[in-house]
């Protein structure tokens, strides 16, 4: 490690975050890079990268300085084309603001009640089809076929090439968020074509007119939204409720799976639910790294960063800093108050649909809860190496009712 020379205060790290070990496993590195600085100067991919929580949350919470519509990758897109229309979470005020109003207005309270019913149906049969067989894989039969039904359904899309395409089109999308290396090549050919069904698929004819999409598109008649941006409001709120919500339901079964006291503990006091959910967010971020692009000079954490230049952000590490979180930081514990985590962003760009991916993780979690006595790992997992996004293709686990 040397330091960087425009900053000599600036530790340098010629280790590369996007080798498939560190993707693999990455806190032992975050954790060098955390106690480094509160910045490292990535050599391989020329930027600076954050770590550590407090400046990772100053940086997000400060949209006007550190900039989105720059894009969230490491691409400029004030100066480079986009590989499709940028949406919401590429969007900086006022456009933003507009759709940012209307998102918040479907995804209110009352809606997200109103889905608690049909989310809570599901779980149930699922739940009794799993754990009945006593053995299943936690991603391929639980995590990914959850939210592919139920949100699916709540958004009003087709149910035909749900799973034929929306994952894949998820994998390439969040993969354009980090360098376009061998991992992000793959995935885009994985998911070639998948961007046509999901856009035709967010247009008003395609969806169900009593849905979270159909509402979207109340706003463009009313004249508050464009047709583009309702279309684009539609394939956001699909990434809101299903990608990330599939990772960080197989990341949350398999630390319980590994952890057999902290399912004992969601058994005693299923109350312990909800507090599991962010702590596994906190824990195993499903999204861990996005960029974002300085407005002006400024100096985030005392680091000198020049206006136009890119910041990387990795809110994996930033949940796992023990300054925020404790010496403890690497264990899971389901009674921890974790909600103070990135896993969803901040300020203006945070997760407008969060409260969708929490009930969907909260409802599954206590249909299984109410079923399973003790969870375990049953054979060799599979990891999903992603460039940004961190979870499991495989997570064989057993499951005892009781």
């Amino acid at each position: 490690m040397t330091t960087h020379a425009q900053a000599p205060q600036i530790p340098v790290f010629d280790e590369d975050p996007y080798a498939r070990e560190h993707l693999v496993d990455p806190h032992p590195l975050f954790a060098r890079m955390r106690e480094a600085g509160p910045a490292v100067w990535l050599a391989l991919h020329g930027v600076h990268a954050f770590t550590r929580y407090e400046v990772c949350r100053e940086i997000l919470a400060d949209h006007a300085l550190f900039l989105s519509g720059a894009g969230v990758g490491p691409r400029d897109l004030r100066r480079e084309k986009a590989w499709r229309t940028p949406g919401i979470l590429e969007t900086d005020p006022p456009d933003h603001t507009v759709m940012r109003d209307a998102m918040a207005d479907i995804v209110s309270p009352r809606s997200v009640r109103a889905l608690r019913a049909g989310f809570e149906a599901f779980a149930e049969e699922l739940a009794d089809a799993v754990v009945a067989r006593g053995r299943f894989d936690a991603v391929t039969d639980v995590a990914e076929v959850f939210p592919l039904r139920v949100f699916g359904d709540a958004v009003g899309i087709p149910r035909a090439g749900r799973s034929e395409n929306l994952l894949a089109h998820g994998a390439m999308n969040f993969s354009a968020f980090g360098p376009d290396n061998e991992l992000h090549r793959g995935y885009f050919a994985a998911g070639e074509g998948t961007h046509a069904w999901v856009m035709r698929n967010c247009a008003r004819e395609s969806l169900s007119d009593d849905r979270l999409g159909a509402r979207i598109w109340e706003h463009a008649e009313a004249g508050r939204l464009s047709d583009e941006q309702a279309t684009l409001l539609v394939r956001a709120m699909l990434s809101a409720g299903l990608d990330t919500t599939v990772i960080a339901i197989g990341n949350l079964l398999r630390a319980l799976a590994h952890d057999p006291g902290q399912w004992a503990l969601l058994r005693e006091d299923p109350g312990n639910i909800r507090f599991a959910v962010d702590e596994s967010l906190r824990h195993e971020s499903p999204f861990q790294s996005f960029y974002r692009t300085a407005a002006r000079d400024a100096r985030p954490g005392g680091v000198p960063v020049r206006a136009g230049e890119k910041v990387l952000l990795f809110v994996g590490a930033a949940n796992r800093d023990p300054r925020q979180w404790g010496p403890d930081a690497d264990a899971f514990r389901v009674t921890r108050a974790a909600s103070g985590h990135l896993a969803f962003g901040m300020g203006i760009h945070q997760c407008v649909g969060q409260p969708i991916s929490r009930l969907e993780t909260e409802v599954l979690l206590t249909a299984l809860v109410r079923r399973v006595e003790h969870l375990e790992p049953a054979g060799p997992q599979t990891p999903f190496v992603h460039n940004t996004l961190r979870g499991w293709s495989s997570v064989p686990v057993r499951a005892v009712a009781g």
